[in-house]
């Protein structure tokens, strides 16, 4: 990083935290001791109000806050920004209802003449494929809303069968397969569950007050609410060969997971009885890249499934 670039951004985060040490400096900008010092010394030529506190528990001590200069972006950055818009491209409903084109818009307009031409020569030489949204999902600012501010949703989901009621306490959205999904702790069933966004007609805040358990849950650390039912089935299927591990990575899902064992990789795991119709599709993708090992009864119903798909063929 550039000396002018590292000042600009060591202003940012001083004129945030007000007091700091020379370890806070030399951790977040991965500089020496000697360079921390410098860099000091020159912010104060820059005229910021920088106090020295001296003794054990001594440090730094910004005085007034800085009339921070705007942010400015390299190249680099400004073509890495553009092309990180780029995902917005598939989805025709994102959190508060933002599309591509607006932003697109307004990106290059502040553009210089060369940026613009320089973005659009790369367009011709760069492509992204993403799987397209294939519905609407009208909720999902209130459901991250929710989610971020930990208040409970009465919601109303709609499944091919039929629709209920749930009280719901969001804890994160996510896409994958072009669907949004949103983690959410089930009040009633008191169980996590994830929820296909599309399927909720509505969402609406109440006044029941959130577990103090599920504040701090995050969408890393939400599959550790997941519990079988009494009645789930366990299967464990081995992976036979690298490809079927990495199928695996791409695509998983909190009642399963690999084990390693001496025999080889192994992937473990557990299905609720009216899930039988997605553990089949689900498995099936794998091909040759997975055995099954029991139960039996799972695989008979797989052996079942081929026979079925070939003679509809």
């Amino acid at each position: 990083m550039k000396k002018s670039e590292r000042l600009n951004q060591m202003l940012r985060f001083i004129n945030q935290k007000q007091q700091f040490t020379l370890r806070d400096l030399m951790e977040q900008f991965q500089i020496s001791k000697r360079t921390a010092i410098r860099d000091i010394a020159a912010l104060e030529e820059l005229g910021a109000p920088i106090y020295a506190e001296y003794g054990r528990y001594g440090g730094y001590r910004l005085l007034t806050q800085i009339q921070l200069p705007p942010i400015s972006f390299t190249n680099q950055e400004i073509y890495a920004l553009y092309f990180a818009m780029q995902s917005l491209k598939s989805f025709s409903t994102t959190p508060f209802q933002i599309s591509f084109q607006s932003i697109h818009n307004k990106f290059l307009h502040e553009l210089s003449e060369n940026q613009r031409k320089e973005i659009e020569r790369m367009q011709n030489r760069i492509s992204f494929h993403h799987i397209r949204q294939i519905k609407d999902s009208e909720h999902l600012d209130t459901l991250l809303m929710a989610a971020v501010k930990n208040i409970v949703l009465q919601i109303t989901y709609q499944t091919t069968s039929k629709k209920s009621t749930r009280i719901i306490h969001p804890i994160a959205i996510y896409t994958m397969k072009g669907y949004w999904y949103c983690q959410a702790y089930d009040m009633n069933k008191k169980a996590y569950r994830v929820f296909r966004c599309d399927r909720i007609t509505s969402a609406e805040a109440t006044t029941i007050q959130p577990d103090e358990k599920l504040i701090d849950i995050t969408f890393e650390n939400a599959h550790s609410l997941w519990r079988p039912s009494k009645t789930a089935i366990h299967f464990k299927c081995l992976m036979t060969n690298q490809a079927g591990i990495e199928r695996f990575k791409q695509e998983h899902y909190p009642s399963m997971k690999l084990l390693y064992e001496r025999e080889g990789t192994f992937l473990v795991g557990s299905y609720e009885t009216n899930e039988t119709s997605f553990i089949m599709t689900y498995l099936a993708g794998f091909g040759k890249s997975i055995k099954i090992i029991e139960p039996v009864k799972l695989k008979e119903d797989l052996q079942q499934y081929y026979l079925d798909l070939i003679e509809h063929l």
